[in-house]
């Protein structure tokens, strides 16, 4: 389920409590995370109202279609270069200072967001938001619990802010890392990364392959990119794909990218394997539950997902940064292999699909891993946090 971004003018009354989440549709995983952490708290807290805001929305209102493309395109393109950025200013640094003075830009518009709003917790899926939730608590403008979820397995400079009252993070590696950026351990909260509930639901696999008119005998590959549908190499990927011995069906979810869509269609036209093909869908959940393996940009909420369905997982040409990271978290734990390059890849698929007992590994690895309360226990965290402050302070106070 997708949450609309709601206008100030509609929740400005403060008769419930209000959890304020402030996301970012730079890439979906962020905007993910606050849609898991609103649909939670419609199931488990009737009192409370979860209001959802794009805070680049908010912060370049003029610049946002524009920036949002040059990132997609930039990553898409310079995918060295952002990585580059990313290494550069993991630490906190001079330079990552002024560039996230930079990137974070809305104070004015955020203090006025709360002020009409009036939330009794903050909490923040996307950096900068967090940069500025800090920045406001700094300047005396704000008083309110502010909650930093951190979307993957990484640490990075971007997240970390000196008036965070709370950092959920995904796993354990994490939390040290923080620790060793200065974090104290009270202050964070190793729940797991909050996914949507409906990846915790069963399914029955059987019915869902007769819904989607598949196969039952034969290996069921899902490939995804990512909400824009970003798997490097392209259609090369699926070239290669395609050119496997051993029949397969493949899912394939392209995202919102409809120029791949339409090459992948041509390319499959006379394909020796199952196709089907889908664009941007709201039921990942349900072609994860009929798939034995899945492969995948190392996303964290992809693979987060993945892991709460079990899936096993293949990682293919991560982005330099925080995917890598993602990558090495994944591998490590048993749960994911990842290949580095074309070859690799239909290597690594044969390995998996003629070794049973391998995947079979995977699969229990991600019960260990997965962390099935993950979204309630992140949310359990936020509401402890609204309690520590009884009023809060709206209004400037120099």
């Amino acid at each position: 389920m997708k949450i609309p971004y709601r206008g100030v003018n509609a929740i400005n009354s403060r008769e419930i409590d209000k959890v304020l989440i402030l996301s970012g549709t730079f890439g979906e995983g962020h905007q993910q995370v606050a849609n898991a952490i609103h649909e939670a708290t419609q199931l488990s807290l009737p009192d409370v109202e979860s209001v959802v805001f794009d805070f680049m929305a908010l912060g370049y209102s003029y610049l946002y279609p524009l920036s949002q493309y040059v990132y997609m395109k930039g990553i898409k393109k310079f995918p060295r270069l952002y990585g580059y950025f990313f290494q550069k200013t993991r630490k906190v640094n001079s330079f990552s200072i002024k560039l996230n003075a930079v990137l974070s830009p809305g104070m004015g518009r955020t203090l006025k967001l709360i002020q009409e709003v009036q939330p009794s917790v903050v909490v923040s899926t996307f950096p900068f938001a967090a940069g500025v939730m800090s920045k406001l608590k700094q300047y005396g403008l704000i008083n309110i619990p502010t909650v930093t979820i951190i979307t993957d397995y990484t640490d990075h400079s971007y997240w970390i802010h000196p008036l965070t009252d709370q950092y959920i993070v995904g796993s354990n590696m994490v939390r040290q890392a923080l620790n060793h950026q200065g974090i104290d351990d009270s202050k964070i909260s190793d729940t797991g990364i909050p996914i949507r509930p409906k990846f915790f639901q069963a399914h029955d696999k059987i019915e869902l392959i007769n819904k989607f008119g598949l196969d039952p005998d034969l290996p069921t590959i899902l490939v995804m990119g990512g909400g824009y549908g970003i798997i490097r190499d392209g259609l090369t990927t699926f070239r290669a794909l395609n050119a496997l011995p051993q029949s397969i069906q493949l899912i394939i979810v392209c995202g919102h990218n409809e120029k791949l869509r339409h090459q992948v269609t041509e390319e499959f036209k006379h394909s020796k394997h199952r196709i089907y093909l889908t664009g941007y869908i709201d039921y990942i959940h349900e072609l994860m539950a009929i798939s034995d393996i899945m492969i995948t940009k190392p996303g964290g909420i992809t693979t987060s997902e993945a892991m709460a369905m079990e899936l096993p997982m293949l990682l293919y040409n991560p982005l330099p940064g925080q995917e890598q990271d993602n990558a090495q978290f994944l591998v490590h734990a048993g749960v994911a292999m990842l290949a580095e390059n074309l070859t690799d890849l239909k290597t690594k698929l044969l390995h998996l699909l003629f070794d049973p007992k391998l995947l079979k590994k995977m699969k229990e690895n991600t019960r260990l891993f997965s962390k099935k309360r993950s979204t309630f226990d992140a949310l359990d965290v936020i509401v402890q946090m609204k309690r520590q402050v009884s009023i809060p302070n709206f209004s400037v106070t120099g």
